[in-house]
């Protein structure tokens, strides 16, 4: 089977971060995802993104912009062929992609605990006070498509991938975040292996996610 290629957005921190990107690394060498990433892009020159690329030997570019243009994210497009754009932890807004082939992993369920401020230890405290509230009783790991940010928020765009992580008496911050991002990097690499290789996609003519048979992961409501 043809290998096909992944682009991966990540913003990690200016000394650190960028887990999921390097997760999807080390993956796509070990499993058989048939996945390559072709490069990582962030807007921290030297950050944790960058010491994953050097690392792993994976092709970095630094992206600074004030603006978040379609004109520069297309050049970012061009200059690293892909088959799919991934977003993992990166927290710019994202224009001129195609929608149908651009993925967002996100922290937690959606659409409550997603939009503008939703990143970071931010989510989980959202989620330990509806939690205390008695409102919810799961967390959880979403990936969806990511529509132009000119035409939609943040964490906006169709869910095909929602795996439900329970909630216990006594958690913290740290212990929710801490069991959300082990899902996170158990299930990214091969749902984002679903998307490269079309047995997950969008058809925007009827509106609707198609996916494998019996796949389990689809949104299921509260």
């Amino acid at each position: 089977m043809i290998k096909k290629k992944v682009l991966v957005f990540a913003s990690g921190t200016a000394t650190g971060g960028a887990s999921g990107a390097e997760n999807l690394i080390e993956r796509a060498r070990i499993d058989e995802l048939n996945i390559e990433i072709v490069a990582i892009v962030s807007n921290h020159p030297h950050g944790g993104a960058y010491d994953v690329a050097q690392k792993h030997g994976v092709p970095f570019y630094y992206f600074s912009s004030g603006t978040w243009s379609a004109a520069e994210y297309r050049q970012i497009f061009k200059k690293f062929p892909q088959d799919i754009v991934a977003l993992s932890g990166w927290l710019k807004p994202v224009r001129g992609n195609d929608k149908t082939r651009t993925i967002n992993i996100h922290p937690a369920r959606l659409p409550r605990f997603g939009g503008y401020g939703m990143f970071g230890d931010n989510i989980h405290r959202a989620v330990l006070e509806a939690f205390k509230k008695g409102e919810i009783h799961y967390s959880g790991v979403s990936m969806h498509f990511v529509p132009d940010y000119d035409h939609a928020e943040y964490d906006k765009g169709p869910v095909f991938f929602e795996y439900w992580v329970p909630l216990q008496n006594g958690d913290t911050l740290e212990s929710i975040k801490r069991r959300v991002n082990i899902a996170e990097l158990n299930w990214q690499p091969y749902i984002t292996s679903l998307v490269a290789h079309d047995h997950i996609r969008w058809d925007v003519a009827t509106s609707t996610i198609v996916v494998p048979p019996s796949y389990p992961f689809l949104p299921k409501g509260t």
